[in-house]
């Protein structure tokens, strides 16, 4: 048994709506002076005062001038890719645009050729890195996408990658088959030839069980509202939950045609317009904000605050990845949706925990600290939520727990704990 005790602030995020809507993402329940109780795995019970004090031979940590939330979920990501892109920096400070460098046979496309090339172990390696990383963060569930192969063996080994880190590495990992990431170059005149592989694949990840859902880049020159729509649906015929990557340079309608198929998330959005916001709004499609990709491309960024003011459900995702945002850091993404969209500290930790959760279709295993979830949590070093915000551009994670076991430590606190890894 462990306790965490005397918590400064214990942000649990338990409520009974899930995912949480409009208004409800700032009411967010902060408990002084609170603590944790842990038992196999799961949070037996949360209080305030020195309650624990009934439970006796158990494992005590202080959480005096800290602050404790649900485990961070960053539910975008595409994990699982080999090589960089800084070669395109200059480029995007010149200001050519994302879809020109596409067409000239660099971004995604450029990605594809390394990891074609890429042998399992090297892309296992590249991905376990960056989970570290993440994981130093406080991000303790992560969704992986695929699409950098592009072809039956490349994404299927893209997928293996993620399901074999899934059982390798403390973060849990939820892996996204996403083969309708771009236009291969040799399918560049047989479009509809693509779209029936697609299907094929589609069929086989259901059947062997590779990922849990489909998504498509449904953007100008990449894959139309007519092919997205035919490519989700299919996924729906055998089974698979479906995303979408939607309006992120072009506001094509990506946001309506989630809101029409039953996405379970529509994520960038940054061209949707206000009727199809307020749509998706009322379908309770959760749309997942990617700050770091509109900073890092210097782009306008989605307009949360409308999106929430119409009663929608926001969460919050790094879209690490090698062209648009190649970042882990999920705090930073928090910290750059507040400032610049607006939102408030409660807002932004509902959108990477609890909401992040619903955009996986986990919000009932992790997302939130109450009794009989799953214990993933984050001792951050900080006396308060709103200074992790506050103070920007540093990692304030302490320590991270999942499944009730200490998985990330970080050493100046090592004394803090009288734990070991």
């Amino acid at each position: 048994m462990l306790i965490i005790h005397n918590i400064s602030s214990l942000v649990t995020v338990r409520a009974s709506s899930l995912p949480r809507f409009g208004q409800e993402m700032d009411n967010v329940e902060i408990i002084e002076d609170g603590y944790i109780v842990i038992e196999n795995g799961k949070f037996i019970e949360i209080g305030s005062g020195d309650d624990y004090l009934k439970y006796k031979d158990a494992k005590l940590v202080s959480g005096k001038g800290k602050t404790v939330t649900p485990g961070l979920i960053d539910c975008h990501t595409h994990l699982v890719h080999a090589g960089s892109r800084e070669n395109e920096f200059k480029l995007k400070l010149e200001g050519v645009d994302y879809l020109e460098i596409l067409k000239q046979g660099g971004g995604i496309l450029s990605t594809v050729e390394k990891t074609r090339l890429a042998s399992f172990e090297e892309l296992y390696n590249k991905a376990k890195k960056s989970l570290d990383i993440m994981l130093s963060y406080g991000t303790t569930t992560v969704e992986a996408k695929s699409g950098y192969g592009l072809d039956v063996e490349t994404e299927v080994k893209q997928m293996e990658v993620a399901n074999r880190l899934n059982i390798d590495h403390p973060v849990n990992v939820i892996s996204t088959f996403m083969g309708a990431h771009a236009l291969p170059n040799e399918y560049k005149d047989r479009r509809e030839e693509y779209i029936q592989l697609m299907k094929e694949l589609i069929t086989k990840v259901k059947y062997e069980d590779l990922a849990k859902f489909v998504d498509v880049f449904c953007e100008e020159g990449v894959f139309s509202i007519a092919e997205s729509r035919e490519i989700l649906e299919y996924a729906k015929t055998v089974g698979l939950d479906i995303k979408i990557h939607a309006d992120e340079i072009h506001d094509l309608g990506g946001a309506k045609l989630a809101s029409e198929l039953g996405c379970i998330s529509a994520e960038h959005l940054l061209a949707s317009n206000k009727e199809n916001l307020i749509e998706l709004a009322k379908s309770k499609v959760i749309a997942v904000m990617l700050p770091l990709t509109s900073f890092n491309l210097n782009k306008d960024f989605f307009k949360a605050r409308f999106f929430i003011e119409n009663n929608g459900a926001l969460a919050i995702a790094t879209d690490y990845n090698p062209g648009s945002s190649p970042s882990e850091n999920i705090q930073l993404a928090m910290q750059v949706a507040s400032i610049k969209a607006k939102l408030t500290p409660k807002e932004v930790i509902t959108a990477v925990t609890i909401n992040a959760a619903s955009a996986l279709g986990i919000n009932e295993e992790v997302g939130s600290i109450e009794e009989g979830k799953v214990a993933n949590f984050v001792i951050f070093d900080s006396p308060n939520l709103e200074y992790i915000f506050y103070h920007f551009g540093i990692n304030h994670v302490e320590s991270a727990y999942i499944n009730g076991k200490l998985a990330y430590i970080n050493k100046t606190s090592e004394g803090v704990h009288n734990e070991t890894l």
